[in-house]
């Protein structure tokens, strides 16, 4: 009797190994997805703590194993990964494909993985405080715009906090001379 209980003790926690492997092993899979979310009436963005829905233009999130930052704009998200200790994070960076998405109310379901995507600095179109960057995943539809609108086209690599700063200054200057505009 003794030694049918202990085969059934072992049978089970055997199963319950099995079962929290493969319990964890899902875990796993969830967190190493990093698929972008929606975002919410009620999000704040994680550099400003402004409401992010209240701007026009594309928007950004970084997609961490932990956590979801989510941010006003691109330029916010870019300025913030560029701070060498938020790149260790673990984080997967996702925009707005303005290609396929209105520039008043981007749509959730044309998230991209930032640094494939194709961005457009200068163009004056408004968003959320500082440099508006629009975001493409097709060159040409960036390229379009940046002729319709006189900007440059970048890609994730040639942006920099000296390319976010300058073209942050350039707009308050213009601002300032230009009230109301």
């Amino acid at each position: 009797m003794n030694n049918v209980f202990s085969k059934s003790v072992r049978a089970l926690i055997g199963v319950a190994i099995v079962l929290g492997l493969a319990a964890c092993g899902k875990a796993e899979q969830e967190l190493g997805a990093l698929e972008p979310v929606a975002f919410h009436a009620s999000d704040e963005c994680h550099v400003c703590g402004m409401v992010i829905t209240r701007f026009p233009g594309p928007k950004g999130q970084a997609v961490a194993p932990t956590k979801t930052r989510k941010f006003c704009s691109t330029a916010e998200m870019l300025g913030w990964w560029l701070q060498p200790e938020n790149q260790n994070l673990g984080a997967k960076l996702y925009v707005h494909d303005m290609g396929r998405s209105d520039w008043n109310s981007p749509d959730d379901e044309h998230l991209i993985d930032a640094t494939s995507a194709w961005y457009v600095a200068g163009t004056g179109l408004k968003g959320a405080m500082g440099v508006v960057l629009a975001t493409f995943s097709e060159e040409q539809a960036a390229r379009a715009l940046a002729d319709e609108h006189n900007g440059r086209v970048l890609r994730f690599e040639q942006i920099d906090q000296a390319l976010l700063q300058q073209r942050a200054t350039n707009r308050a200057a213009g601002e300032a001379a230009h009230p109301g505009h």
